[in-house]
C-alpha cells in the first residue's frame, strides 16, 4: 500500500495474503458477498478477542483495589483506558454496519484504535519501564497477518512513531511523569536511545516475519488447495471412468466383503448397490465363499487372473458370464483385497452362433451346388421314364399305382432339389430403388386372401412411416416376407394373431413377423436357418436357410425371439441404402 488515504485499492490485495493464512478467503477489489460476510464475521471476533485482553488486564487490578484501597489513582486511570476501548469496540461494532463494504478501512481503524490504547496504557503505567509495550508486538502481529507485509509494517511504523513519540514527550518534559525515570540524575536518561532502538528493530523485524510466516502460509495453503482440487478432479474422474466402463467390476476386502460395484456391475447382475456392498461375494453368483477363499489362497498371480465362464440366474433367464479375479493393492503392494471383473457374454454367444452359421451355411452351399447337380439330371430322366410307363397300362392296373406313387414322389424330390440349387446359387440381385412399405401392404393384402390364410387368421399389419424407400432386389425382398409369413401362419394351425410391422430405424428398415403359434425350442431355434430342418410336415427346409442368404447378401441381419407355448417373433434389418453402418444388437 503506498499510503493508507486510499485503501481500497491497494488494501484488498495484501488483505489476500493475510486472511488467508488465517482460513479466511481473499478479497479482492470488489469481494463477493460471501467473502465481505467472512471478514466481517472475523473483525467481529477480533473486537471479542479484545474485549477479553482489556477485562483480563483490569481485572487484577479492580480485585486488587478491592483489597488495597491505599493503592495510588493509577487505578483510576486504568479504568478510564478501559472505558475508553470499551467505548471505541461500540464505536466498532456500529462501523460494523456503516462501512461493510470496505473491510479494509475498518481493519485499519481498530488497528489505529489499538496503538492509541496500547500507548495510553504505556504512558500511565511505567513510561519507558512499561512492559505494556508488548502489545505493540501482538497488534503488529495481527495486522500482518490480516493486511499482508505492506499492511504490517505500516502499523509497525506507526507504533513506533507513538512509541516513540511518547518516550521523548516524557524526556523533554513535554508531558508530565506519572514514574519519574528520565532523568540525568538518576542514570536512566541513556535507557531512551536503548529502547528506542529495541523496539524499532523489534517492530520491525516482528512485521517482516510474521508477514512471511503468512506468506508462507498462504502459498502452502495455495498448494494445498491446488492439490486438493487436482485430487479430486482425478477422483471424480476415475469415479466417472469406472462407472462409465461396459465390464462389471466389484472389489472386496480381504474378508471377502464387498466394497464397491460400478453401474455396469449393476446391470449385468440385475441388484441394487445396497444389496451388494457389505455382502460376502457369494452374493454375486460367480462362486460360492469356499471357491473364493480358495482363490485368495493361491499364489500364482498369472493362474488367478486366469478367464473362466459361468452363468447366473438374472430374474427369469440364465446370463452367462465371463470373469476374473486379480489381487488389490495398495501404494506399497500391499494386499487389501481383490478385484473381480466380468463381462456378459450373451451377445458374444448370439455372434459366435451366427458365425458359426455362416460357417456351416458357406459349407452346404458349396456342397450343394454339386449334388444337386448331379441328382437332378438323373432324377428327371427317372420321372419321364416312369411317366411313359404308367401311361403304357391300364388305369387300373395296381403296378401302374406303384408308378404313379413313384412318379409322385421323384416330382416332391425335384421340388426339394430346385430349392436347393436356389439356396445353393440364388440368381443374380437386381438391385433398384423400391417403396418397401408399399410391398409389404401390397403382399399382406394378398396374403390375407390367399387359401393358406383360410379366414382362421387375424392378419394386422402396422407400418411407420406410410412409405420408405430401399435400394435392393424388390422380388427376395418380397421372398423374404412369404416365408416368414407363410411359416408363421403354419406355426398358427387353428388360427391366431399375425402381426406385420414395418418401421425405420436410423438408416435401416426393420421387418417383423410376429405369431400367436406354438413356438420352437432352444433346439429348434438354433438350428432354424439350417438347410432341411423343416418343422412342418410339407416343408423342404429350405426356405428359411433362403431367407437368411438373402438377408447376409443384403448387408441385413435376422433375430429370431421364440419359446415353446408364446410363439415366434422375427426382425429383420435391412439397409436402406447400399453401405450403411449396422445398428448395435438389441
Amino acid at each position: 500500500m503506498a499510503s493508507a488515504a486510499n485503501p481500497d485499492q491497494n488494501g484488498f490485495a495484501e488483505l489476500e495474503g493475510g486472511v488467508s493464512a488465517v482460513s479466511v478467503p481473499s478479497v479482492s477489489t470488489h469481494p463477493s458477498d460471501a467473502r465481505r460476510r467472512r471478514l466481517l464475521q472475523l473483525l467481529q471476533r477480533l473486537i471479542g478477542i479484545r474485549l477479553l485482553v482489556v477485562t483480563s488486564i483490569v481485572l487484577p487490578y479492580l480485585l486488587l483495589r478491592l483489597n488495597r484501597p491505599e493503592i495510588p489513582l493509577t487505578f483510576d486511570l486504568l479504568l478510564q483506558i478501559a472505558t475508553s476501548a470499551y467505548a471505541a469496540s461500540l464505536i466498532y461494532v456500529a462501523l460494523l454496519g456503516v462501512l461493510r463494504r470496505r473491510p479494509v478501512w475498518q481493519a485499519y481503524i481498530q488497528f489505529s484504535g489499538d496503538l492509541v490504547l496500547v500507548t495510553g496504557l504505556v504512558y500511565f503505567f511505567g513510561g519507558i519501564t512499561s512492559s505494556f509495550s508488548l502489545l505493540y508486538l501482538v497488534v503488529i502481529m495481527v495486522a500482518s497477518v490480516f493486511l499482508g507485509r505492506r499492511g504490517g509494517l505500516i502499523v509497525a511504523t506507526s507504533a513506533y512513531i507513538l512509541y516513540g513519540g511518547l518516550l521523548t514527550a516524557l524526556a523533554r518534559g513535554w508531558v508530565p511523569q506519572l514514574m519519574p525515570v528520565l532523568t540525568a540524575e538518576n542514570g536512566n536518561f541513556w535507557r531512551l536511545p536503548y529502547n528506542l532502538l529495541v523496539h524499532l528493530f523489534g517492530f520491525y523485524a516482528v512485521a517482516f516475519l510474521t508477514s512471511y510466516l503468512a506468506e508462507s502460509v498462504r502459498r502452502v495453503e495455495a498448494e494445498l488447495e491446488e492439490q486438493r482440487d487436482t485430487l479430486a478432479d482425478l477422483e471424480a474422474f476415475h469415479h466417472d471412468v469406472v462407472q462409465s466402463l461396459s465390464t462389471g467390476i466389484v472389489t472386496t476386502d480381504t474378508a471377502g466383503r464387498i466394497t464397491s460395484a460400478n453401474r455396469a456391475a449393476l446391470e449385468i447382475l440385475g441388484r441394487r448397490e445396497e444389496e451388494l456392498i457389505g455382502g460376502g461375494i457369494s452374493v454375486v453368483g460367480l462362486m460360492d465363499d469356499e471357491g473364493w477363499r480358495a482363490l485368495m489362497n493361491r499364489a500364482d498371480a498369472e493362474e488367478m487372473r486366469r478367464r473362466a465362464e459361468t452363468e447366473i440366474r438374472r430374474g427369469d433367464v440364465t446370463v452367462p458370464i465371463g470373469y476374473s479375479v486379480s489381487r488389490l493393492t495398495d501404494g506399497s503392494g500391499a494386499s487389501t483385497g481383490m478385484i473381480l471383473i466380468f463381462q456378459d457374454l450373451t451377445q458374444w454367444r448370439v455372434m459366435e452362433e451366427e458365425l458359426r452359421l455362416k460357417d456351416r451355411m458357406a459349407a452346404v452351399g458349396e456342397l450343394s451346388a454339386g449334388l444337386a447337380h448331379e441328382v437332378g439330371n438323373p432324377l428327371a430322366a427317372i420321372a419321364g421314364s416312369v411317366q411313359l410307363l404308367s401311361q403304357s397300362l391300364p388305369e387300373d392296373d395296381s403296378e401302374r399305382k406303384l408308378l404313379e406313387i413313384i412318379l409322385r414322389e421323384s416330382q416332391r424330390l425335384d421340388r426339394t432339389i430346385k430349392g436347393f440349387l436356389r439356396f445353393a446359387r440364388p440368381r443374380e440381385r437386381s438391385t433398384a430403388s423400391f417403396d418397401i412399405a408399399a410391398l409389404l401392404a401390397e403382399s399382406t393384402e394378398l396374403l390375407r386372401n390367399s387359401e393358406e390364410s383360410g379366414g382362421l387368421h387375424d392378419i394386422r399389419l402396422e407400418i411407420d412411416p406410410p412409405a420408405a424407400q430401399l435400394v435392393g432386389d424388390r422380388d427376395q425382398i418380397s421372398q423374404i416376407f412369404w416365408n416368414l409369413a407363410r411359416n408363421a401362419l403354419r406355426a398358427m394351425p387353428g388360427g391366431g394373431v399375425l402381426t406385420i410391422r414395418g418401421r425405420v430405424v436410423g438408416e435401416r428398415y426393420s421387418l417383423e413377423v410376429m405369431d400367436t403359434g406354438h413356438g420352437m425350442t432352444d433346439e429348434q431355434r438354433t438350428r432354424l436357418f439350417q438347410p432341411f430342418r423343416s418343422f412342418f410336415d410339407s416343408g423342404t427346409g429350405i426356405g428359411m436357410a433362403i431367407v437368411y442368404r438373402i438377408v447376409q447378401e443384403h448387408g441385413g441381419r435376422v433375430e429370431v425371439d421364440s419359446g415353446r407355448g408364446r410363439g415366434t417373433r422375427i426382425r429383420v434389418e435391412l439397409p436402406l441404402r447400399l453401405g450403411a453402418p449396422a445398428l448395435a444388437e438389441v
